[in-house]
């Protein structure tokens, strides 16, 4: 034990310091500080400690479920699983808590939009930084000569791109959410019809000069069609609050030392 790394201790259970050790690695924290995330750790493995105690307090009986193709819980998670499904249960919204929640911005909800795009594709290895800086530089030159003759662009993409599409002026057809990289679908987000991308954007295959060659809006969806959507996700948050206080009560009675769940980890706080 350290002023800068406790012993965790959660009503007279000791967490291992290795444990903690591995659970870092699931929370950031300034460069330099290794207390923060220390310190996150330390939070999320008491909580999980209470969860457990009071699970096996119950008397939880949780069989591990497959979660995913060839994936299983372990016993610990089954035993979390199973005590927060009896611990915490929330209503289903009500048509009318459902309706007002759609009309409170009716906007939110709308059918996916749909993107007719063309790019300029400068490819390199992001992960290498001599050619990730030349081809940065060669993008940074084509983005000027495409912003100056945006009618230009198609024969710019022919001559220039490392991309398939040159051959039909750098043309990647209409795109929708979830048809590329997360990268580079976030810019299409924010272009509007007829742009192009004032700096390179850089993807894992290189730097792109993106132009938005048509934008069709989704259409705001009707009340019926996302009213099921809309029920899951108050449910959902109503569920997340009502487990953050079943946590807070166990910890507002339990003795815990090594870690503080009553505020959360300010970098400050921390050497």
């Amino acid at each position: 034990m350290n002023a800068l790394f406790p012993d965790l201790v959660v009503n007279g259970e000791t967490v291992p310091s290795a444990r903690i050790a591995a659970e870092t690695q699931n929370h950031d924290g300034p460069q330099g500080k290794p207390g923060v995330a220390w310190r996150k750790a330390a939070n999320a493995l008491a909580v999980r400690t209470l969860l457990l105690q009071e699970a096996r307090k119950r008397g939880i009986d949780a069989r591990v479920q497959e979660v995913g193709p060839g994936q299983f819980e372990t016993e610990e998670e089954a035993l979390v699983r199973g005590l927060l499904e009896q611990a915490v249960r929330v209503a289903r919204p009500t048509d009318a808590a459902v309706r007002a929640e759609w009309e409170r911005d009716p906007l939110r909800f709308r059918s996916p939009p749909l993107w007719e795009v063309s790019h300029i594709l400068v490819a390199c290895d992001p992960r290498d930084a001599e050619a990730r800086d030349a081809a940065q530089a060669r993008a940074t030159d084509l983005t000027g000569q495409a912003l100056g003759n945006p009618k230009g662009f198609p024969a710019l993409a022919a001559s220039a791109s490392d991309c398939g599409s040159k051959s039909s002026g750098g043309s990647l057809g209409q795109l929708s959410p979830g048809d590329t990289v997360p990268e580079f679908e976030a810019v299409l987000r924010g272009l509007t019809d007829g742009a192009i991308t004032a700096e390179p954007v850089l993807t894992r295959h290189g730097w792109h000069i993106i132009k938005m060659d048509a934008l069709a809006e989704g259409a705001v969806l009707p009340f019926a069609s996302v009213r099921d959507k809309i029920a899951d996700a108050m449910e959902k948050t109503s569920w997340a609050k009502a487990a953050k206080s079943f946590v807070e009560t166990l910890a507002a009675d339990a003795e815990i030392t090594g870690a503080d769940l009553r505020t959360p980890v300010r970098y400050a706080q921390v050497p």
